[in-house]
């Protein structure tokens, strides 16, 4: 059961991704020839008007192809027909749509159980936060020039700029407060420590305060996929450490599988949503990578082509997307293939 629920929640994920793209498409005037879920052979498919509606082999990913997107065509609907705006807005369509499903979705996270405030609760001796005059019930608002809403991105910045000299702000009494923090190993966790510990309490807050702090939970998961990505091309993160669509849908139906067991279907209809949150607004950062095949890397020719004046040559920018989708293809089947193994091995 848990493992069917994690594939609903990834094919809903990547359905209004590829609606953002149809939706946008219709409403400048392109014509959609395929709208479908997963990739490969076709199991089952529908023809509805002008588009053939359709559910691949592989349930991982999706598709909306348009007239003329990726070849010539005389169609006065083709997707290259049309201006180099409508087209740019039917391509940044598909991560938009993750954003506001994530902010939607993190607005009922909001409602249900509120944020983790940044108040912090203890102050471990012998670390830089006792040193500076630190206190339980300082509230810590920034870290460098990255203003804090939540004490996960306290934790995250640490996880993220491990040993690193920081300046941090935070409020008491209603006065604000800065002291740098140099922090130091703890021989114990192996981790670099500031000095300040926190206990666990979500603060709920009136309609406006969660709208603000959806918002800000959005802002959370788009920094934790960018610091990854960095971590990752500067090798501080392995590639036998990525996840693809097995180990995610596994990771999800293990985590709602011990939330179920543990604490009811409540706090399991809770770690769904925060999967949804996660996935949605990390699918919407990825896509806008500037990489060939990828919608970041059709807006870089589509950007070229608004301050050109002209387009680029088709054939060249649909062999760039060509060679792109066969990286990404090995790329996905090598992270599946990393997947599958994990499974087997422990």
């Amino acid at each position: 059961m848990s493992i069917i629920i994690a594939l609903i929640v990834f094919s809903v994920i990547v359905i209004f991704h590829e609606l953002g793209h149809f939706w946008l498409a219709k409403a400048n005037g392109i014509r959609v020839n395929e709208f479908s879920l997963g990739l490969g052979p076709t199991i089952f498919g529908v023809q509805k008007g002008e588009t053939k509606y359709s559910v691949k082999l592989l349930p991982f990913g999706g598709a909306c192809m348009m007239e003329g997107e990726d070849e010539e065509s005389d169609d006065e609907r083709a997707f290259g027909a049309k201006s180099v705006w409508a087209r740019m807005s039917v391509v940044a369509a598909g991560p938009l749509f993750n954003f506001i499903m994530a902010f939607v979705f993190a607005f009922v996270l909001m409602s249900c159980i509120g944020c983790d405030k940044p108040t912090i609760t203890d102050v471990l001796p012998g670390f830089a936060a006792e040193e500076a005059g630190m206190q339980a019930g300082d509230t810590i608002v920034k870290i460098n020039n990255m203003s804090i809403h939540f004490y996960r991105e306290v934790s995250a910045y640490s996880m993220f700029h491990p040993g690193e000299t920081v300046d941090i702000t935070f409020l008491r009494e209603g006065e604000r407060y800065t002291t740098r923090l140099a922090p130091k190993l703890d021989e114990e966790s192996g981790r670099y420590l500031y000095g300040f510990s926190y206990r666990q309490v979500r603060e709920k807050g009136n309609l406006l305060t969660n709208l603000k702090n959806s918002f800000y939970e959005v802002r959370y998961w788009v920094y934790t996929t960018l610091q990854s990505l960095r971590m990752l091309v500067t090798g501080r993160l392995s590639f036998n450490e990525l996840s693809g669509p097995v180990g995610i849908v596994k990771n999800m139906g293990d985590t709602y599988t011990e939330a179920v067991e543990s604490e009811g279907y409540y706090t399991a209809f809770l770690n769904v949503l925060n999967w949804v949150i996660l996935l949605s607004a990390n699918l919407g950062v990825m896509n806008l990578l500037p990489l060939p095949a990828l919608d970041g890397g059709r807006l870089v020719f589509l950007l070229a082509e608004a301050v050109r004046g002209k387009k680029i040559d088709p054939n060249r920018e649909g062999f760039v997307h060509l060679v792109g989708i066969i990286l990404l293809f090995l790329l996905m089947f090598a992270v599946m293939f990393n997947d599958i193994r994990r499974l087997f091995v422990h």
